[in-house]
């Protein structure tokens, strides 16, 4: 699959392009003239543009349709968080203009540069061939940009000022849970076993990094000359600073793997395709290249599903409340407790 493919815009879902046009006309001189716009239709949640004026081309990015959950899907942050790590962080695309005039769309939006390659989602692509070795060195790379963005220096003022790492882990746990809350459209035991065993076990956080706070496998772009190599990460809304572990944690609950006894339930099971590394491989990796201490690391995992499970009810109630009519989003609701039993089942191991 080349990630880069766009297509139309869905109904519910399009842009006024005139009134765009003139906005672009009076505030953002790369985009003078005719305006072409599709749609990228990956993701589940921000909705993502493919702008093209002439031969320039640039990424637009909005929060999704209807109400959104209180510091979500903020632009503002993406496009701050983008503009400080773009000169030290090379996955990081470039933000080029925020629109704040909400107006213009019907929310806040930036433009970013548009990047080329793979990006591999819930199928691998048959133009890579069967090869293992290029699946482990693509786990490889995707850890090691991880771990690359955790070294960079997040005491830099216009990285520290995207948040405050005393007591993020805490204040992490809180929030998911009183997400929850807001969200659930049914009462799921194993969701407040998993919400009371995450508060009593809250771990002493060791080191602080910048977060990008959803980094898996297909928010990562590959090299379309060399699938190896990392090229570039997307959707950093939720960009922040502080327990780094919670990225990997991330990372390691969207990542199936062979020999697991409950599906995750993320649409990346392609990982469990001979040659990816394993989950522990990810760990060791991920330890050695940047030598924290992962002795906690099944609290951050266990977490991180519990935060799938709770984006995935947000994404859910919305399609339950008339929000929105894409009906992907009809049968989320079913991946909600496999999820919750998936982080028990990590919790048990703990």
């Amino acid at each position: 699959m080349q990630s880069d493919s766009s297509s139309a815009v869905r109904d519910d879902e399009k842009i006024d392009i005139a009134k765009l046009s003139g906005y672009f006309a009076e505030h953002v001189p790369e985009l003078q003239g005719e305006l072409e716009v599709e749609q990228f239709h990956g993701g589940h949640a921000n909705l993502t543009y493919a702008l093209k004026v002439g031969e320039r081309e640039f990424v637009l990015r909005r929060p999704p349709l209807g109400p959104v959950a209180p510091r979500s899907h903020d632009m503002r942050r993406e496009h701050k968080g983008l503009a400080a790590l773009a000169p030290l962080y090379p996955y990081s695309p470039r933000p080029i203009h925020l629109c704040e005039d909400e107006s213009v769309i019907g929310a806040v939006f930036f433009l970013m540069e548009r990047s080329r390659g793979y990006v591999i989602r819930n199928a691998w692509p048959e133009s890579l061939g069967e090869d293992p070795d290029l699946r482990r060195r693509i786990s490889e790379s995707l850890v090691d940009g991880l771990a690359d963005l955790h070294r960079v220096d997040a005491r830099r003022p216009e990285l520290a000022s995207l948040g405050k790492p005393e007591g993020f882990v805490e204040r992490q746990v809180s929030g998911w849970l009183g997400r929850w809350e807001k969200a659930k459209t049914r009462d799921i035991p194993a969701m407040e076993e998993l919400a009371a065993w995450l508060l009593a076990r809250i771990p002493e956080s060791t080191a602080i990094s910048v977060l990008h706070n959803d980094y898996k496998l297909d928010n990562a772009m590959f090299a379309m000359d060399d699938p190896g190599r990392l090229v570039a990460v997307f959707d950093w809304d939720m960009v922040t600073v502080g327990d780094p572990l919670v990225d990997l944690g991330t990372l390691l609950g969207y990542w199936p793997q062979a020999g697991d006894s409950t599906s995750r339930g993320t649409g990346q099971s392609i990982s469990q395709l001979p040659g990816f590394l394993n989950r522990q491989e990810i760990s060791d990796r991920y330890a050695e290249r940047t030598g924290f201490d992962l002795t906690h690391i099944a609290f951050y995992e266990a977490f991180a599903l519990f935060k799938t499970a709770v984006v995935i009810e947000q994404i859910y109630v919305r399609w339950v409340r008339g929000q929105t009519q894409d009906d992907r989003f009809e049968k989320m609701g079913l991946l909600v407790p496999i999820l919750a039993q998936a982080a028990q089942e990590v919790a048990a191991r703990a």
